[in-house]
């Protein structure tokens, strides 16, 4: 740990100054550090005196150089660190809208690792799967079961005129369940394909998945 007072009185003018004008609150911060060090405050003294944790003003006592504010930047503030833009967010609404299938992918749902890994491709920013998260819960969006349909497969008139003649049936055999009796079966089969179990969705409805597997059933 530094002696007291071991701040030139230039240094520590500059110090001051940053203090009081400074736009950053993480640089005003860490010149404070090396005031209260400078007047003799140890690393935990000046950690509960600032209310931040003994490790921060540990690293910045080491890493950071009073005679150059420019090392009191870390990498964000370098313009190292991405964050997203607009456009890095439109895009990802939209193609959390479309299957990965679409865009030549053999997994079948997203997940915020895909998205970071097909966004980095397509923007050149670089965010964690973390990160793609808080942005779409920040829009609404929660992970939720998907529900399966085959409704790309049907037809429309041809189902509404089954249903009519279903509906018939069961009352035929409502009235009168010595003449018909209505009977229903279902298919099952196995798939090599992974199931998409859940999906990215807008808040308050459920996405709308293909029941059927193409794919090594």
């Amino acid at each position: 740990m530094p002696a007291k007072n071991f701040l030139s009185s230039e240094t520590k003018e500059t110090l001051q100054q940053v203090l009081k004008e400074h736009d950053h609150p993480d640089i005003r911060q860490r010149a404070l550090i090396f005031l209260l060090l400078n007047n003799g405050n140890t690393q935990a003294q000046t950690a509960e005196l600032i209310g931040c944790s003994l490790r921060k003003v540990a690293y910045w006592s080491i890493h950071g150089d009073p005679e150059r504010l420019d090392s009191f930047k870390d990498d964000r503030m370098k313009g190292n660190y991405r964050k997203a833009t607009e456009e890095y967010i439109d895009l990802l609404l939209e193609t959390i809208e479309v299957e990965p299938e679409k865009y030549g992918y053999e997994f079948g749902r997203w997940t915020t690792a895909r998205l970071a890994i097909y966004l980095k491709e397509k923007t050149g920013i670089e965010l964690s799967s973390t990160q793609v998260r808080r942005i779409l819960k920040s829009k609404k969006y929660v992970y939720l079961w998907a529900k399966y349909s085959l409704k790309d497969k049907q037809d429309a008139v041809e189902r509404g005129l089954f249903k009519d003649k279903l509906a018939e049936y069961l009352k035929i055999e409502k009235e009168s369940s010595n003449l018909l009796q209505v009977w229903f079966w279902d298919e099952t089969g196995f798939s090599l394909r992974v199931i998409r179990r859940k999906n990215w969705c807008k808040k308050g409805t459920r996405s709308n998945k293909r029941g059927d597997r193409r794919k090594g059933r």
